[in-house]
């Protein structure tokens, strides 16, 4: 099966595309030239967004997410705006959110990555929706290569390794993202698509 993945982010497109052939689907990438605006005020309308934009462009069925860091010291910032919180790198980033929480004291400094996925047919109508999180806490400093974006601060609940320590399978297997993608995948094994 032909799916489109709707996202430029080369992070993003390993991840889903590891879980994905595992399941014999082919995910497609966006077309270079569609960008949609993430105008919506929720992970969810965002990820609506370009999955209905890709899916139309396409005339295939297209799974988008929109996904983030939420942290409770900060009153759930970046949140929707993770990847835009600042001008930059992931390294600015990072390094902003740090900034931000040098007087938090440990035990204050709980987080979770945010993921909010939909599957969408080319006429706009709605597959499946799915949200899940992973819950963790913000680290003092970046630790570990593996991953991309906020994954070297945040360190894994009951755990000294933060996300960008482990490796790739086992991140597939406890991330916010890889458990609403097996939800997907799940429902696309148990309901034929057709377009």
């Amino acid at each position: 099966m032909k799916l489109v993945l709707a996202t430029h982010n080369q992070g993003k497109i390993r991840e889903f595309s590891q879980m994905a052939a595992a399941h014999g689907i082919e995910l497609l990438p966006i077309p270079e030239e569609l960008d949609p605006e993430e105008t919506g005020l929720t992970f969810m309308e965002n990820a609506l967004i370009k999955a209905r934009a890709a899916a139309k462009a396409t005339g295939l069925p297209a799974v988008a997410d929109d996904s983030g860091l939420v942290i409770e010291a900060l009153d759930g910032r970046p949140g929707i705006l993770s990847a835009r919180y600042c001008e930059g790198s992931d390294a600015d980033r990072r390094l902003k959110i740090l900034e931000e929480m040098v007087s938090v004291p440990a035990g204050k400094r709980q987080a979770a990555f945010v993921c909010a996925m939909a599957l969408c047919l080319p006429d706009g109508s709605i597959l499946k929706t799915t949200e899940d999180r992973w819950r963790g806490s913000i680290g003092y400093d970046c630790r570990g290569e593996n991953g991309f974006g906020y994954d070297p601060i945040f360190q894994l609940d009951g755990r000294v390794e933060t996300s960008a320590m482990i490796t790739n399978e086992e991140k597939n297997t406890l991330s916010h993202r890889g458990k609403a993608w097996r939800n997907i995948l799940d429902f696309i094994r148990s309901q034929p698509i057709s377009v």
